[in-house]
């Protein structure tokens, strides 16, 4: 009696040896398939990358700075150092320094004396390392009618080769260390925090480019490197602070520290250290004897956009009545008077 075709109880459509290979093989070569086929989707962006534009096994498996030990922080500190010389060719020193103990920094502008002149914003640029084809400023200069506060509608493209212009008065807007900072709260990876002295930092290497803290900032304050961003090797201060100054990356917010590197050893900021009329005043507003805690006390104050609710340590106040400086809002209403624009 010759054998079934199929064994008792097995079916009809149970494949022979031969045919299970084959499928097998088919099905298996098709998910391989597949699964090259989404590796190459996935790569296909990095393919014009250059070297260097990956990060190293280091730099991908670095801890966030909060959780790094003062060891793993030099290991950073030198790494830093070495792509500066590899990349620009300059010697550099990149350090570290803590906020300081009773410390808070405040940063006040006399908008009866700035002239609009931008040499803070140019010294900014200078300072603080930003791209400059295309040129990134962490300093907006506004100008506006005298009796006006519509910083909608203000004027930063205005000819600085020509001021003061009659009727008009300026105040240059940059981040204004939030007390209560919207973008700190929207950061999806903690990128970006408030240190105890006030100032909010970015590290750039946990930045994911996003741009929510962007969209979040009330005071245009941030910026985006959407290019790799360009410095000559004789433009690069070789000064550098790892939280504040040192060279970015493309795809990273950047933004204005308060010149960390330098207040936090005693300096001053280089856009105050430029001002000709002395309209820049910075200091620690815990201390009762510094300058910007007597004008906080004594002078007509007003903060930027008041109503919603960041507490700037950035603020604005006027010369008194009589002086031979004008007020430039004059008759324009209770902006004059402290309350917010």
């Amino acid at each position: 009696m010759a054998p079934p075709e199929n064994p008792p109880g097995a079916g009809g459509d149970v494949a022979r040896p031969a045919e299970v290979s084959r499928r097998g093989f088919l099905t298996q070569g098709a998910a391989a398939a597949a699964g090259l086929a989404a590796l190459a989707a996935a790569l296909s962006p990095l393919r014009h990358l250059k070297e260097g534009d990956l990060p190293t096994a280091e730099e991908f498996l670095q801890k966030h700075y909060k959780e790094m030990t003062a060891a793993e922080k030099a290991r950073v500190l030198g790494r830093i150092q070495e792509q500066v010389k590899k990349r620009y060719g300059v010697t550099s020193q990149v350090n570290d320094p803590p906020p300081l103990d009773g410390v808070e920094f405040v940063y006040g502008l006399n908008i009866s004396r700035c002239i609009g002149c931008r040499k803070c914003v140019h010294a900014c640029v200078a300072e603080n390392n930003p791209s400059r084809a295309p040129e990134i400023q962490y300093i907006r200069v506004l100008e506006m009618e005298k009796g006006s506060i519509d910083v909608e509608t203000a004027n930063h493209r205005y000819d600085a080769s020509q001021v003061p212009r009659p009727d008009k008065w300026y105040m240059p807007v940059q981040c204004h260390q939030c007390a209560n900072p919207p973008c700190v709260k929207v950061c999806p990876v903690e990128a970006t925090w408030q240190e105890p002295d006030g100032i909010t930092v970015i590290d750039y290497d946990w930045c994911i480019g996003c741009r929510y803290c962007e969209a979040a900032c009330p005071y245009w304050a941030r910026r985006f490197n959407f290019t790799e961003p360009q410095i000559e090797p004789d433009q690069l201060n070789p000064d550098l602070a790892y939280l504040s100054n040192r060279p970015r990356q493309k795809g990273v917010m950047e933004k204005c520290t308060f010149c960390l590197h330098r207040t936090r050893v005693g300096k001053l900021p280089a856009c105050l250290e430029v001002c000709p009329t002395g309209s820049r005043k910075f200091g620690n507003v815990l201390d009762p004897t510094s300058e910007v805690h007597y004008i906080l006390k004594h002078k007509r104050v007003f903060i930027l956009k008041a109503d919603v609710g960041t507490l700037p340590r950035f603020f604005y106040y006027f010369d008194e009545r009589g002086s031979r400086y004008h007020d430039p809002l004059e008759g324009a209403g209770q902006a004059t008077h402290g309350e917010g624009a």
